[in-house]
């Protein structure tokens, strides 16, 4: 008995946190989004209605299609960036600490800080990009005027702030890899390749799927870069659904609207939360 009461006791300060900034504020937001809240006044009990309007609201699509699209392009580059860096970092190849720095930098500071150096470097005025692209005669595209542009340079910059967890856990796991069993493959005539290939990615899958979860999690999460470098737009080219959120409980003064939309995504950040540890678990059983 005594055990448990003091396992409860080191277990409270984290179940008070949790219920205080995760667990409240999740409960309100579900009350807030069945009601026709506008912040002001008195708010009106809806039911499901905000949940159905979202079936016909385009701008919602429209934002979940550029979610769902900002994570089907930038985990997959996310990955192949973070090993390949990983690898050059392993291998202690010269500037490696330039490297290090490049790429750990973002993912350790204020994702508001990145997305301003990013508005900076993609700045159509100012921008180190399009002097590099004037200097070598290739057209500069405009990136606060054109959807595509935009799109593209909030990618960028996203990719730049993820790669570092990318980047940390690789070249955890690749010190766990077994340098006798890659010189016994290099041995047997295997190319750098191969052994990339056929001994290496195989004890990285692990590391892989996590990394795969967490950086879709992430991209479903996005607000500071989007909404410091485009605020959505130019005309919704980069609304995504936290950001269409934002707009609609704070902009356009439809809280329980807005609520709806942040319920809705907390609901697939779980959903895929939860299919991560079932995988986990059936993975650790075939063990």
């Amino acid at each position: 008995m005594r055990r448990w009461a003091t396992s409860y006791a080191m277990l409270a300060p984290a179940l008070l946190l949790f219920g205080v900034f995760v667990l409240y504020p999740l409960v309100g937001a579900v009350r807030i989004s069945l009601t026709d809240s506008t912040g002001i006044g008195r708010a009106r009990f809806v039911g499901l209605a905000n949940y159905t309007a979202m079936a016909s609201d385009p701008t919602f699509w429209r934002a979940a299609g550029n979610t769902v699209l900002l994570a089907a392009v930038s985990v997959p580059v996310s990955l192949v960036l973070g090993l390949g860096v990983a690898l050059l970092l392993r291998d202690r190849i010269p500037g490696g600490g330039l490297f290090r720095a490049v790429f750990l930098a973002p993912y350790v500071i204020s994702g508001v800080v990145v997305a301003m150096a990013g508005r900076w470097v993609f700045d159509q005025n100012v921008g180190i990009v399009d002097r590099v692209l004037a200097a070598v005669g290739a057209p500069q595209p405009d990136w606060q005027s054109d959807g595509t542009a935009a799109a593209v340079s909030v990618v960028l910059v996203l990719l730049w702030a993820r790669t570092g967890l990318a980047v940390v856990l690789y070249l955890s796991a690749l010190q766990g890899v077994d340098g006798d069993v890659l010189e016994a493959a290099e041995l047997d005539g295997a190319s750098p390749w191969q052994r990339l290939r056929d001994v290496v990615w195989p004890l990285l899958r692990p590391t892989t799927f996590f990394l795969t979860v967490m950086l879709v999690i992430e991209t479903f999460q996005v607000f500071d870069i989007v909404w410091v470098m485009t605020k959505g737009g130019p005309a919704g080219a980069t609304e995504l659904l936290v950001t269409y959120a934002y707009n609609q409980g704070f902009a356009a003064r439809r809280e329980g609207y807005g609520s709806a939309i942040g319920v809705v995504v907390f609901v697939v950040v779980l959903a895929a939360t939860a299919l991560w540890w079932r995988a986990q678990r059936a993975s650790e059983d075939e063990l």
